[in-house]
């Protein structure tokens, strides 16, 4: 019988709030005077992007992605499960269809037993015959704190690619998970979650972005991302960025968890929140407490951010009823201006 043990008070971040911050990751990426280019290698490291891709032929490519952090709920096969789920997104938010996994697993040997971890490693395994694909293999460390990701590799048609920086003017934006994920886990570490929200954010935080498979088939989704740990502002900047566009967010209509206000109250906030703002707050115009614990809120295993051009809108609602899943559109893209703010807040 294995002990029972919250995971959390094992590590000092949780989920993807454990990212280094945007600001940070910019200058360890920044140019490294090592040239080298393979014209196969479709999406690499300048685009900011979800995951690679590389073209094996004319028509197909390979996506290869990987993802992994520290515990962000205590029990260990709903860990597990949730940093596959995690992992996987990213070959969904590229367009494509998931192949095969292999774990990452770091493990303070001397703090907990190893059947704690091989709980771990069986809810990545759950979540991985969920999404029709073999967890392989893979490669374990001792380390301080718990660790768990996977490495996984995807597939896709090249037409079917999609990418952070070929969003359009007059896109739509919307969301296919609320945002609060981290304000919810953090309240789960200060002891002050309720049952029923605990259960809410498993759920979110286990359903799988298979979705995205779907978008890529879709040509009017001009660009599509995963919301991670740097916040909806943070993964949008991106989009914006790398597309030479702006966008203008209806606060009101973005998508969150009913309950987090509750939480904002007992000052439930991750510390990458504060992180995320300000490595990109300047870039955002107006911004309230409020509206920066929420848009900054880091979220594992987060939803699909989707930028729909507006031919492609009856397609897309089609597809997200089909999924059970609301469109509604919280904002839109419009022409980038020199001198102008990234993101304007309505």
């Amino acid at each position: 019988m294995i002990e029972t043990v919250k995971l959390t008070q094992y590590s000092h971040g949780s989920g993807c709030g454990c990212k280094i911050s945007p600001k940070v990751l910019e200058t360890i990426l920044s140019d490294t005077n090592i040239i080298y280019e393979d014209p196969n290698l479709l999406v690499g490291n300048d685009t900011k992007d979800d995951a690679a891709v590389y073209a094996l032929d004319e028509e197909t490519a390979i996506i290869s992605t990987t993802d992994f952090f520290m515990p962000i709920v205590d029990d260990p096969f709903d860990f597990g499960a949730i940093a596959a789920t995690n992992a996987i997104s990213d070959i969904y938010a590229m367009g494509g269809e998931p192949v095969m996994a292999i774990s990452i697993l770091g493990w303070p040997v001397d703090k907990l037993a190893a059947e704690v971890a091989r709980e771990v490693v069986a809810g990545g395994k759950s979540v991985c015959r969920d999404a029709g694909i073999m967890l392989a293999g893979g490669h374990s460390i001792d380390s301080p704190e718990p660790i768990f990701g996977l490495a996984v590799t995807g597939r896709v048609k090249i037409s079917d690619i999609k990418t952070n920086d070929k969003a359009t003017a007059e896109s739509e934006l919307f969301l296919t998970k609320p945002l609060g994920i981290g304000i919810l886990t953090t309240a789960q570490k200060k002891g002050v979650l309720k049952p029923e929200d605990l259960q809410t954010a498993k759920k979110l935080m286990l359903t799988l972005n298979r979705i995205g498979q779907e978008f890529g088939r879709i040509k009017g989704v001009s660009a599509l991302t995963d919301v991670t740990g740097f916040g909806l502002l943070g993964h949008l900047i991106e989009v914006c960025e790398g597309s030479e566009v702006a966008a203008e967010i209806d606060f009101d209509k973005v998508p969150v968890i009913s309950s987090i206000d509750s939480y904002l109250e007992q000052k439930c906030v991750p510390g990458g929140t504060n992180r995320n703002f300000k490595s990109y707050g300047h870039k955002v115009v107006p911004m309230g407490n409020r509206q920066k614990n929420i848009l900054c809120d880091p979220q594992t295993s987060g939803g699909l951010l989707v930028a729909v051009e507006p031919g492609a809108r009856a397609e897309v609602e089609k597809l997200f009823k089909s999924h059970d899943l609301k469109l509604e559109s919280f904002g839109r893209l419009v022409p980038a201006e020199e001198g102008e703010p990234v993101i304007k807040l309505l």
